[in-house]
């Protein structure tokens, strides 16, 4: 027996008073709606409704169980939605990947999903932000900074993609010869808080101490706010896409540091079943690591 089917009879008869207008508003014929309800009065062992020469009325055992009919068939109807939106969502890839990597980055991701998965959806968000998201299951994977705490995820191998250092165009360094980390140590760094992900951040300043330049950070969380930064002659930025800036007047992208500035990335997913298309993704990182 369909429960949840005939608690829908019970209450509309219940709502409506009358069996035909119930039947109506049920879009079926009155017989089906009245063999129904006595269907579940029987396998209930209780009456529910009484029939009377005006309508149908409730009995002291329908008047109790009406609210509990109401929250069964809601649960029902809530219980198949979040299954629809389950098997919707199987066939939409959701993905992420850090603001550092820059939409030059993000839109050749995009496009060699787009050739193995039907639908996408991506998020931008810290490293430590989507590393969460993917071990709540909200994404399927994510591209991330490395090195970073992944838990139990499956991660990918480390992907280097070089950077270029944007500085203010009129700062000497955009236009010298051999220019070096160290000349820029009147500017701040512009870069991401230590709390998108310690371990990277870290390991950076660390690499640029090392080559003789010991930062002050300014933090930011945009792109705009780093070429608002740098244009205003105040501070010297990372970029993976030096071509997208080329228009910038106030700013230069220059190649200074290319292995204690490069970016680390890797690819981490929670299920075996994603597999694949991290494959892909780490495939396209390699490419476009050898190219910068």
């Amino acid at each position: 027996m369909d429960l949840i089917r005939h608690l829908r009879f019970f209450v509309a008869v219940a709502e409506e008073g009358h069996f035909g207008e119930a039947a109506a508003r049920l879009e079926m014929t009155q017989p089906p709606v009245s063999q129904g309800l006595r269907r579940l009065e029987k396998h209930l062992g209780v009456q529910l409704i009484r029939r009377t020469t005006r309508g149908a009325e409730l009995t002291d055992a329908g008047r109790e169980l009406l609210p509990r009919a109401r929250l069964l068939i809601d649960d029902a109807a809530r219980f198949h939605g979040e299954a629809r939106r389950l098997r919707d969502r199987r066939e939409v890839l959701r993905w992420g990947a850090v603001s550092l990597v820059g939409t030059t980055l993000t839109a050749t991701l995009a496009q060699r999903i787009a050739r193995i998965s039907s639908g996408q959806e991506m998020a931008s968000a810290s490293t430590v932000s989507l590393i969460d998201q993917v071990s709540s299951g909200s994404l399927d994977l994510a591209v991330v900074e490395a090195p970073c705490v992944t838990g139990p995820l499956i991660a990918g191998p480390v992907v280097v993609v070089r950077r270029s250092v944007i500085v203010p165009a009129s700062h000497p360094a955009a236009t010298a010869e051999r220019p070096r980390l160290r000349h820029l140590a009147g500017l701040d760094f512009c870069h991401t808080p230590r709390s998108f992900n310690p371990p990277a951040h870290d390991q950076l300043i660390d690499r640029l101490r090392e080559s003789g330049l010991d930062p002050h950070l300014l933090p930011v969380a945009s792109s705009d706010q780093v070429l608002a930064a740098v244009a205003a002659g105040r501070a010297f930025a990372l970029t993976a896409e030096p071509g997208v800036l080329a228009s910038v007047e106030a700013v230069r992208a220059v190649s200074i540091g290319r292995d204690a500035t490069a970016l680390r990335l890797r690819v981490v997913h929670r299920e075996a079943a994603v597999g694949e298309v991290a494959e892909v993704v780490t495939a396209a990182l390699y490419k476009i690591g050898k190219a910068s």
